[in-house]
């Protein structure tokens, strides 16, 4: 019998993965959002947020039951320029003293495979909220040298400025995103 009930917990605990929350490793400049618009159509011009934290919740055996949390200051705007960064602070563009957070919310998580993903979730940036689906790969994921366990996803979207009210429109914003977490 004890024989019974020893193969029965093994098998439980071996033969079952388990969804695991992570940590956005924001802190440790592992992650990053960053952004791309047209200059005129001649150039790109580049930028990110320096200040943002989130989660995620990650099973390789359901992918689709992942989430997705991520909260964006977006008074930290960086084009590396500062009279830009003052303009596109301004309420021409993402008025930050009015609205400082910039949020996404996963509503669904779907597994293209070989790692590929497709995130789509609520994305509330200048008081509006819209749906947007975000390119996903995985990078990887394993044990890292202090004794802790991360994973690391790189997505795109698009966005335009005009479905966010903008007063000023310049068209679309590419989003370039690379996310690390620390499994918690």
């Amino acid at each position: 019998m004890k024989k019974v009930v020893l193969a029965t917990l093994l098998s439980l605990s071996f033969g079952v993965a388990s969804a695991a929350d992570y940590v956005i490793d924001s802190k440790g400049a592992h992650a990053s959002v960053n952004f791309k618009v047209s200059h005129l159509g001649y150039s790109w011009l580049l930028g990110r947020f320096n200040t943002f934290e989130g989660t995620f919740n990650y099973d390789p055996a359901k992918i689709e039951e992942s989430k997705v949390m991520v909260t964006i200051d977006t008074t930290s705007l960086d084009s590396n320029h500062a009279e830009r960064d003052k303009h596109l602070k301004s309420d021409d563009f993402l008025d930050a003293g009015k609205f400082p957070k910039a949020t996404f919310v996963s509503t669904k998580v779907a597994d293209q495979g070989n790692g590929k993903l497709v995130v789509t979730g609520d994305f509330t940036m200048h008081g509006v909220t819209k749906s947007i689906s975000i390119d996903a790969q995985l990078v990887g994921a394993g044990e890292d040298p202090w004794g802790g366990y991360r994973a690391g996803f790189s997505g795109t979207t698009k966005i335009n400025m005009g479905d966010f009210n903008f007063k000023k429109n310049y068209g679309d914003v590419w989003l370039d995103l690379h996310i690390e977490g620390i499994r918690q």
